[in-house]
């Protein structure tokens, strides 16, 4: 070697020819030595005449990794010169060369050479750019390539000490470069960059992500580091306590337990069969895996659900109806129609028929009804509330696909009875929802279907459940309920009480309660009759005892208060000092108008709390014929108020009243309480009334209060809801009462206390509640219509307003 020529150095800027080694998925940077293989024959070429004469070889990369024979388009321009260190050739003709890199070179042109790929080349020399900026770049590179070496465990720590050695910071920058795992694209770019402070701008840009990335991966290895580790400590930790389990024969223990059960419980065959298969597949599977916990839940439902597991029944009738009036004061159709109910399922020895469906206002007792009917046949008492249900799966369970999955209410209230003949209370069934999650309302078909529940598929067990034995009754205070449903069920309506029966359930149900809820006793506080009644009437207005027990309670409270400060040993409520505890009273009773007045008539109207009066005033004064209607009323009632007017109008003249008053005076109908909507057509008559009363001048008595519907020949139509709108006028201190003829029929399902406190009239024609209601009848006027032309009376333009809540049906 010693006789060899010198290699000529490299200068910037000057152009030779070179051999060029294509290089694949790889970039050798200036100052870097490595290692390469090398098999391609034109490379082999290239290499050899490189060390034959002792000069520069061009390493530039390949743009498309997997071509065997690149053209030289597909080279990439800007390579490193580079001199060959080492060249050994291997046994499988493969050569292993070690390069080392000297300074960047860009081709330009390649030569016609055809044993191996040779280019003439320009040598690149380096522009330093800005020398603060590059020196600030340098000290960050440094920096960040320690970070950078710190997290990534496949460089060698040493590296670090010789970067911080290193003062040429085009050095460093190619140094830096080569120990980053890049991607060819930017390792690429990285050598094509000449600024020198542009390239360690590079250099620390990618250095940065290079960062983040392994950050995140380091984040990644610890986090499944631990759980493996977790997990690991679990299944040894299982093994081990299984292992143990083994020894002292606990879990076939507890297997042997569950086998034991299903053998003992009165199962149907197909659910025999499934706890058998869930029980075999239990064996065989581990016990720390989520599928057994599944399984096991599973067998715990079917096991304890009560399988043909009854409590006797009660079949004395005598005890039945005993049981029903001690809890119960009055609704006496209502506990007959129950006592019959029972009577026809001792007879049949099973129950038959329709499912009771308890309707009427809150605080009636419907569900207190449903208690004493359980009491009164010795099944156990189960109250399930539909009301918000929105979701199927609250009836038919979910199925087990489901994480958290359960059996539904259904189900899960006979395990809690249990027993399977319970009497079953689904509460508030007309406030049910439908949505995308399903219609319950549908689901409780099956439950409530007698010629279905003997097969009840819940969705959680499935298997069939017999339903059949079990007695359900329901409760609503509308019969806003799905028809299907409806028809599946036998209405008995509970309209609410007079004040005497109010009375009664105060003195045994209510007062008794209250004073041992607060703590007294009977001796330490006392209420007279007319007490009582004075809160009946005049602080309370319902259908029901609800609010009369809050205001007894109210009392009471006092009562305990006023013991305890002042000593003394009892307490007794009178009407006299009744405002000093309960305040001003809220309703007027009996204080009908001090007189008899024009255009202000009593109407009766039905709401979902019971019967309520409806006071319609009308007003006439100058105009245009123009009909004002309001109050918040709805369609039906403005229809009723216009069939009204359009009746007044053609019998204008029989009720003393001149066509043309129609034409110049406007009329103004009101019904106050403008808060609440009103609906409904019985209060036709009542503005036919008011309409008569305010163009004739005639005053209405104050003591009558009407309901009807009114057609345009002046007939009055039947009306529903007739015992609440004749408890209302009770309540209200009204005398007589005008309802449709039609109607006169539903008396005798009235009780006689109603009856007996109001002068009931029926009527079937306009004219005779004119003649009941107003102080004297309108006398008829002669009238020429040929000199006059009416005009007809316009329509109020409908106003879209909320659904109704007063109606009067």
């Amino acid at each position: 070697m010693t006789g060899a020529k010198p290699r000529p150095p490299l200068i910037p800027g000057e152009t030779r020819a070179y051999p060029v080694l294509p290089l694949r998925d790889t970039v050798v940077f200036p100052h870097m030595i490595a290692p390469l293989f090398v098999g391609r024959k034109k490379s082999i070429l290239a290499l050899e005449e490189a060390m034959r004469s002792d000069t520069f070889i061009l390493l530039a990369t390949q743009k498309n990794v997997s071509d065997e024979d690149p053209a030289t388009e597909a080279i990439y321009e800007i390579g490193t010169l580079a001199s060959v260190l080492q060249l050994l050739k291997l046994p499988d003709g493969m050569v292993k060369v070690l390069v080392e890199g000297a300074q960047r070179a860009k081709v330009v042109k390649y030569t016609d050479c055809s044993e191996y790929y040779e280019a003439e080349a320009v040598a690149l020399g380096d522009t330093m750019g800005e020398r603060v900026e590059a020196k600030a770049f340098a000290r960050s590179v440094t920096n960040e390539f320690e970070n950078y070496v710190k997290l990534n465990k496949r460089v060698p720590p040493e590296v670090v000490g010789i970067v911080q050695q290193i003062e040429d910071y085009a050095k460093l920058a190619d140094i830096v470069a080569s120990h980053l795992a890049l991607k060819l694209p930017d390792q690429q770019a990285i050598l094509e960059t000449t600024v020198v402070t542009e390239r360690l701008e590079k250099v620390l840009g990618l250095i940065d992500s290079e960062i983040s990335v392994l950050q995140v991966e380091k984040r990644i290895r610890t986090r499944v580091k631990r759980q493996m580790e977790k997990t690991q400590r679990e299944f040894l930790l299982h093994e081990q306590m299984r292992a143990i389990q083994k020894e002292l024969g606990d879990e076939e223990d507890e297997l042997a337990e569950i086998e034991d059960k299903i053998k003992k419980t009165k199962l149907s065959k197909e659910a025999r069969e499934k706890a058998t298969h869930e029980l075999k597949k239990l064996r065989q599977m581990s016990p720390m895996s989520a599928e057994s916990t599944v399984v096991r839940n599973y067998l715990d439902w079917l096991l304890s659900i009560p399988w043909n597991k009854k409590t006797k029944v009660k079949k004395d009738l005598k005890l039945a109806q005993e049981i029903l009036d001690n809890d119960h004061f009055g609704l006496e159709k209502v506990k007959e129609r129950i006592v019959e109910y029972l009577a026809v399922q001792q007879r049949a020895n099973k129950l038959t028929g329709p499912i009771l469906c308890l309707v009427g206002p809150a605080g009636v007792g419907k569900t207190s009804l449903g208690k004493s009917i359980a009491r009164a046949t010795g099944r156990d008492f189960v109250r399930f509330s539909l009301g918000g249900v929105h979701d199927e799966a609250e009836i038919r369970g979910h199925r087990r696909t489901y994480i958290g999955s359960m059996p539904g209410k259904i189900i899960q209230s006979i395990r809690k009875a249990k027993t399977s003949n319970p009497l079953f209370l689904l509460d508030e069934v007309d406030k049910m929802g439908s949505d995308f999650r399903g219609d319950p309302s549908s689901a409780l078909l099956e439950v409530l279907d007698p010629e279905q529940n003997h097969a009840f598929n819940d969705h959680y067990l499935e298997v069939d459940y017999d339903l059949s034995s079990v007695m359900f009754i329901t409760t609503a205070n509308t019969l806003n309920i799905p028809p299907p449903l409806m028809d599946r069920m036998e209405i008995i309506r509970i309209a609410g009480y007079t004040e005497d029966e109010k009375v009664e359930i105060a003195r045994k149900h209510l007062i008794p309660h209250a004073i041992t809820k607060h703590g007294l006793d009977s001796k330490e506080w006392a209420i007279d009759d007319e007490a009582l009644l004075t809160i009946i009437r005049r602080y309370t207005r319902e259908a029901g005892v609800r609010n009369l027990e809050r205001e007894l309670s109210t009392l009471i409270r006092k009562a305990v208060k006023e013991l305890i400060l002042s000593e003394k040993k009892s307490v007794k409520a009178s009407a006299d000092n009744l405002a000093d505890h309960l305040g001003v009273p809220k309703y007027r009773y009996g204080e009908v108008e001090d007189k008899d007045q024009i255009g202000i008539v009593t109407g009766l109207a039905w709401t979902d709390v019971g019967g309520e009066l409806l006071t319609i005033e009308a007003a006439m004064m100058p105009g245009k014929g123009r009909m004002t209607v309001t109050g918040n009323l709805r369609d039906v009632m403005k229809e009723s108020i216009s069939a009204a007017a359009s009746y007044v109008r053609m019998r204008a003249v029989a009720f003393g009243i001149k066509p043309p008053l129609f034409d110049n005076r406007d009329i103004h109908v009101h019904v106050p309480e403008g808060a609440t909507p009103k609906d409904g057509p019985s209060a036709g008559v009542a503005m036919a009334t008011a309409i008569v009363s305010v163009m004739t001048g005639i005053p209405v008595r104050r003591d009558v209060a009407m309901t009807g519907e009114i057609t345009l020949r002046g007939h009055v139509w039947p009306i529903a809801g007739l015992k609440e709108k004749l408890l209302a006028a009770l309540r209200g201190g009204i005398k007589t009462v005008l309802i449709p003829e039609e109607n006169a029929k539903d008396l005798v399902e009235i009780s006689e206390s109603i009856k007996k406190g109001l002068d009931i009239v029926s009527v079937s024609r306009m004219d005779e509640v004119l003649a009941r209601a107003m102080t004297r009848k309108p006398e008829p006027i002669e009238w020429d219509e040929t000199t006059t032309t009416a005009a007809a009376v316009p329509e109020e333009a409908p106003v879209d307003e909320e659904a109704a809540t007063l109606t009067a049906h």
